[in-house]
């Protein structure tokens, strides 16, 4: 069973999102790094993209597979995880911490409540 926080909301594409006033911090689930095993490079989208809710804004390299990471929601891309470049493996570690991939301001925040809580993404990825 993977880990999966109540205080986060989530994506059936297996991204979670952490809202705090119209900031989210976005990254994939523990679910999702342990489908892609070993992750050794992780590609992200730059400082002032405007990302569209489920646009691909990036992808994940593992030795298993390449797979595309969703917005869960829209808005302007503020940070990128600059420590992924250099130490990609922090997805596998602590995919809720040190392994975010970006921050995002929120155009909508309502848009967040239409995401899945932990309830929901637990019977998804079941």
């Amino acid at each position: 069973m993977s880990n999966i926080p109540q205080d986060l909301k989530y994506a059936k594409s297996h991204e979670w999102v952490r809202l705090e006033g119209d900031i989210a911090t976005i990254g994939i689930t523990d679910f999702a790094q342990s489908e892609l095993g070993d992750v050794v490079y992780v590609e992200l989208p730059t400082v002032g993209r405007v990302l569209q809710a489920g646009e691909t804004f990036g992808s994940v390299e593992s030795v298993k597979t390449v797979s595309d990471v969703y917005a869960p929601i829209g808005g302007e891309v503020v940070e990128v995880n600059a420590a992924l470049g250099a130490r990609s493996e922090l997805i596998n570690s602590d995919p809720y911490g040190d392994g975010f991939m970006l921050k995002v301001k929120v155009s909508d925040t309502g848009s967040v409540d239409a995401l899945l809580d932990s309830a929901g993404y637990s019977a998804a990825t079941q």
